[in-house]
């Protein structure tokens, strides 16, 4: 049964990776059509500001899956990343990268029997950008964590742990800090993890976690993170066993997958015959196992083992004094299929199950008990303390306090002096235990904005009697 995949050649390099995946795909007598598509830096001279054009949409809607190469997002062209935008379209919300020591890669850790998995939230957090400038001087971006993406991120996690034979599940966050946005996160992880006894579940703080990557690498089978902090330690993850160069990713989701190689499209190698093909060699491989063909993809792994570790051909990224060639590295991997190497355990691979999210209302008691209204005002915090509190005094609500960057400057506490910008968050709390009524919101901003300008507020509300926001530094 012949198999269709997008093919996206991308830029820089982009085509001769993709050229090399093609060729070691095809020698595996896989029936395989391809559906060659555009997206990245051709596509936004085009003056398609996303990058990425319809045909390439409808190819991955009808095919399903797409082996792609690195995309350029030039200076002067678009806004958003055609990365991203594939991402967000597709919702492949489930970034995979693998960490394991190659045979012949020389790092510092080349002993330490290196094989985990680093599966990042790939669609929400900071990276899902939205972004304001909310001032001239002061730039806001928000943090956007869901029951429901945390969720499905999960639950991948420790079903692709199950996939793999894989016997650990370290849930990595920052919620000593952010104890609402990654603390969401982090209570989804311990009520998902009943459901999977099989799996040994941990909780370590981010960078904790990044420590124990370099101080003791093995420890680790399976971490799962959000968006930005699974940006950064698979990176880490990545130069723990020689770079770029060697690293694979899938972008999974219940539909869509998209299969690249991490690194980027050196443009300063580009059509130079020497880049090192094995991160999207690796990346086929991945993208094999997940449309079921297991052999194949075990037989290009051993091969490409078999070329690194018993003929040691390596790329230059890799050897600088080396003269192997992409094409001839290529061949060598083509030559040496059906040849098997001891260097990896073999790893009991099995079909991923994508599990169902269940989305069961949940009883929720909720109370809106006043708001947050963001100010610009170039006032000292005792002139703008007085002047709110007199706006306020006819409202149902009182002055509860006053930030900025985060620390309460009003009122002011025990003379400490805090260095302000143009930015300021005035709490308002109602007096009373009364039902808060939008108008009444509404009544306070026209009141507000008749002396100062604000441009963004919320809602603030108990769910269950417990606060469902933070406080500022210092606030009582």
């Amino acid at each position: 049964m012949t198999k269709t995949i997008t093919l996206i050649e991308g830029d820089g390099v982009g085509p001769e990776i993709i050229s090399a995946a093609r060729k070691v795909v095809e020698a595996t007598h896989l029936k395989i059509q391809w559906e060659i598509c555009d997206a990245g830096a051709k596509v936004f001279k085009k003056g398609l500001a996303t990058g990425v054009p319809l045909e390439t949409i409808d190819s991955l809607k009808r095919t399903q899956i797409a082996l792609k190469g690195p995309l350029e997002t030039p200076v002067g062209y678009g806004e958003k990343s055609a990365n991203v935008t594939l991402r967000a379209l597709f919702e492949t919300y489930a970034n995979t990268r693998p960490i394991r020591c190659l045979p012949g890669i020389q790092t510092p850790f080349s002993a330490r029997h290196i094989d985990f998995v680093v599966i990042r939230e790939n669609v929400e957090d900071l990276y899902a950008g939205i972004e304001y400038l909310q001032t001239p001087n002061v730039a806001e971006g928000l943090k956007l964590i869901t029951r429901k993406g945390s969720e499905k991120i999960i639950r991948f996690a420790f079903e692709f742990a199950r996939s793999e034979g894989r016997h650990k599940v370290h849930c990595a966050t920052k919620a000593n800090i952010l104890k609402l946005t990654e603390g969401l996160f982090k209570n989804v992880f311990e009520e998902v993890s009943k459901d999977y006894p099989d799996i040994e579940a941990h909780h370590i703080i981010i960078d904790n976690c990044a420590h124990q990557m370099v101080i003791r690498p093995e420890a680790f089978d399976v971490i799962v993170t959000t968006n930005l902090q699974g940006d950064i330690i698979s990176d880490l993850g990545s130069g723990l066993v020689g770079g770029l160069g060697v690293a694979p990713a899938a972008n999974i989701g219940d539909e869509i997958s998209i299969f690249e190689a991490v690194h980027g499209s050196a443009p300063d190698i580009a059509g130079k015959n020497i880049v090192n093909p094995t991160a999207i060699l690796l990346s086929a491989v991945l993208m094999l196992r997940h449309i079921k063909e297991f052999e194949a993809a075990h037989a290009i792994e051993q091969s490409l083992l078999y070329t690194l570790g018993i003929q040691k051909l390596y790329p230059r990224d890799l050897d600088k004094s080396s003269t192997v060639t992409t094409t001839s590295f290529t061949d060598a991997v083509i030559q040496n299929l059906g040849k098997e190497t001891n260097f990896w355990p073999s790893r009991p691979y099995k079909p991923l199950h994508l599990a169902k999210i269940n989305e069961t209302p949940k009883n929720v008691l909720r109370q809106d008990v006043g708001v947050d209204i963001y100010i610009e005002s170039d006032l000292s915090s005792e002139m703008l303390g007085a002047s709110l509190e007199k706006i306020s005094l006819p409202s149902p609500f009182f002055l509860k306090m006053i930030s900025n960057r985060a620390i309460q400057v009003y009122p002011a506490i025990a003379n400490i002096s805090v260095d302000t910008v143009d930015h300021w968050r005035a709490r308002f709390l109602l007096k009373t235990d009364n039902l808060l009524m939008d108008r009444d919101i509404l009544d306070l901003l026209a009141a507000i904005g008749q002396t100062h300008r604000w441009m963004h507020i919320e809602k603030l509300c108990e769910f269950n009697h417990s606060p469902a926001f933070t406080k500022a530094q210092g606030e009582a």
